[in-house]
């Protein structure tokens, strides 16, 4: 990836949304964290949609957790999506696209509300997903049966672009096949008139899985999330690069806020 730094035209303001929490700790969210030694501690995780848009598009990067899905699993709805959307100032109408990190039921439950957006996602993320290995157990009990049939439909309606290792979702917005956390995960660099934003996504739920090298406790590929921390850290050693972790509270803190749960990421 080269620097992406956008005119005032063309440069995107992205936001972070975040309409939904829960409480956990370390042994549960970091894989093997025993092995660490050192005791368990409380974590808070946070859920977020993120939002890139200029004057000419307006970009919708996950679409979080369906009501549904997000009880089933006890986690805390802060915003239903509407709201979410409009702390951020637009409606699901307004988004043009709509890029699909990975399938988990927390990033592709609100789809459904994007009615008239493009989705987009790497081919290797839904032929996992809609093929024989993403039923098993393993794998299904962090996806909705319902979502991914969701998928399939767009697929069937010609509305799901499959992307390659990489692809230029719109001129300065690029999504990076990484892998790791999920057979197809993909990161987000966005430009803005202060360099690139990295929409890290699951790829680093938390700052701590990049600083510490520990992987997150749900993954596919073990290697293969270490080198995803590789690719991130290495793009982050040019300092126009900030990378947005995908579940970490301190981004509420390492950014300023601009609404109730709307966190601006482009300076």
């Amino acid at each position: 990836m080269t620097e992406q730094r956008g005119t005032a035209g063309e440069a995107y303001e992205v936001l972070a949304v975040r309409y939904g929490t829960r409480q956990t700790t370390a042994a549960e969210v970091f894989l093997g964290y025993a092995g660490y030694g050192e005791p368990d501690r409380p974590l808070g995780m946070d859920y977020y949609f993120w939002v890139a848009r200029n004057q000419a598009r307006t970009i919708v990067i996950d679409t979080g957790f369906s009501p549904a899905g997000g009880a089933a699993r006890g986690r805390t709805t802060l915003y239903p999506l509407p709201a979410a959307l409009a702390a951020a100032g637009l409606t699901a109408d307004e988004v043009g696209q709509v890029v699909v990190t990975h399938a988990h039921y927390d990033h592709v439950g609100g789809l459904p509300a994007f009615g008239a957006a493009e989705v987009l996602m790497t081919a290797p993320e839904y032929e996992f997903w809609t093929g024989p290995m993403g039923g098993r157990g393993l794998f299904a009990h962090v996806t909705e049966a319902d979502e991914i049939d969701h998928l399939r439909s767009l697929r069937a309606a010609g509305r799901l672009t499959l992307t390659g290792r990489s692809h230029a979702v719109a001129p300065g917005i690029e999504m990076t096949e990484v892998g790791g956390h999920t057979p197809g995960q993909a990161i987000v660099t966005v430009a803005t008139e202060r360099g690139t934003v990295l929409l890290a996504s699951d790829a680093a739920h938390y700052y701590e899985e990049l600083d510490r090298d520990r992987p997150f406790s749900t993954v596919t590929d073990v290697p293969g999330m270490y080198a995803a921390y590789d690719v991130i850290r290495s793009l982050a050693a040019d300092p126009s690069v900030t990378v947005v972790a995908g579940h970490d509270p301190l981004v509420a803190e390492r950014f300023p806020a601009v609404a109730d749960g709307v966190w601006l990421l482009s300076g």
